[in-house]
């Protein structure tokens, strides 16, 4: 069994609950970390043998591009794509972060974890 983490992805989108934030837009940060069964690709030396991080990537860079309302509606689109590509997944946990959330005041971010 192995873990496989992509951290620190950054998109520009245009999710969130007020049209300001549907308009003007945001930055987001993601972390995901996946369970999936690496020693066939640790034998191997093989990319088919292995799940494939650039196309977990670019997954979430198509979700990303797609307005929601709710951080919890993107981290639960995400986790559902990945399962329907990827069938070689144990585990998958992804925390989404909007970096200076318009809350009335002062946050850094504001964050959800979702683990399926």
């Amino acid at each position: 069994m192995g873990l496989i983490e992509i951290e620190g992805m950054e998109f520009y989108a245009y999710h969130g609950h007020f049209i300001e934030e549907q308009v003007v837009g945001n930055k987001f940060l993601l972390n995901i970390a996946i369970e999936t069964d690496c020693d066939k690709a640790a034998k191997s030396d093989n990319l088919h043998d292995a799940l494939d991080y650039q196309k977990v990537y670019n997954l979430i860079k198509v979700e990303m591009q797609k307005k929601s309302f709710l951080l919890e509606n993107i981290c639960g689109r995400i986790l559902d794509k990945l399962y329907s590509e990827f069938d070689n997944i144990k585990k998958a946990t992804i925390k989404v972060s909007k970096i200076n959330p318009p809350m009335g005041g002062q946050i850094e971010k504001v964050s959800i974890t979702k683990s399926r």
